[in-house]
């Protein structure tokens, strides 16, 4: 890749004339030695995937393995439809689908991970619900992909996308981070627009630690999806609205790193703090145990 960073991400697209989405596929094609179509066919392919659990998770029983979790998102969708509520709209509607794939993914179900199984909700969510909302066709949702990937490459080659080395910082914090990013170009806006939404929504995930229930993808997994699609709105609207990260996305990301390095070990991913070490998270690990 001809960028390692998201200025650079931005310059190239400045001198090139193109968007992020546009530049990352010709990168990609030169980086594999496939022809764009092919590369373009591939992540076609991928956004097939994300729509599918999609209906999946709106449609059929997402109870898991576990017992723990399932049909959260049905749940919300049939309250977005009933009655008044606090959010709604095509904000609880894309909270509704990324639980969805999330539940999917919880019950063994195919997914796409965004960047990983953990966060596997947000990009679909967002996606999916835009695409519903403005009329975009199938085509212009591959390009955001596109895009999202881009960032997540910054993201991962500078910091981390892995709950077990950064925390859930690095996991849904990058995945709102990428749909932040790409959403803010599909909805029209510059590269320096959607680095910056980037970083607007790193900002506010730092330091998230993964603290897995019974060491599952689960709790608190499932519903730290339905908020990071929310969040991945808020952060676009600001950078489409002007709204700039004072502090550099690059210097977020780097941050990132940081805070992540520095988490203790059993904030990351190892069900040995946080949420899964509560009274109630150690009545479900062994209860999880005992049925085993």
């Amino acid at each position: 890749m001809n960028f390692q960073t998201l200025s650079q991400l931005a310059v190239l697209c400045e001198e090139r004339g193109m968007g992020i989405g546009a530049l990352m596929l010709e990168e990609q094609s030169g980086e594999s030695g496939r022809s764009k179509e092919q590369e373009f066919a591939t992540m076609s392919q991928y956004y097939g995937v994300m729509k599918e659990a999609v209906h999946r998770g709106m449609t059929e029983n997402t109870t898991s393995r576990s017992g723990l979790t399932g049909l959260d998102a049905q749940r919300v969708a049939s309250y977005n439809a009933a009655d008044e509520p606090c959010l709604g709209g095509p904000a609880g509607q894309a909270m509704a689908y990324a639980l969805a794939v999330s539940e999917v993914n919880a019950s063994m179900g195919r997914i796409i991970a965004t960047p990983t199984a953990g966060s596997c909700g947000i990009i679909p969510g967002v996606f999916l619900s835009c695409q519903e909302r403005f009329g975009w066709d199938d085509d212009y949702m591959v390009s955001g992909l596109f895009a999202a990937g881009a960032i997540g490459y910054v993201i991962a080659n500078n910091s981390f996308v892995s709950g077990a080395e950064g925390g859930c910082q690095a996991e849904v914090g990058s995945a709102i981070g990428m749909a932040a990013g790409a959403l803010t170009e599909l909805r029209g806006g510059t590269p320096a627009q959607a680095v910056h939404a980037v970083g607007l929504a790193l900002k506010n995930t730092l330091g998230l630690i993964c603290d897995p229930v019974g060491g599952l993808v689960e709790i608190p997994c499932i519903v730290r999806n339905g908020f990071g699609a929310v969040t991945a709105l808020a952060a676009a609207d600001m950078a489409l609205a002007g709204v700039r990260s004072v502090i550099p996305s690059d210097e977020v990301i780097k941050v990132m790193l940081e805070v992540g390095s520095a988490m203790p070990e059993k904030h990351r991913e190892t069900a040995g703090g946080g949420l899964a070490q509560t009274p109630t998270g150690r009545k479900i690990m062994k209860d999880l145990r005992n049925k085993k």
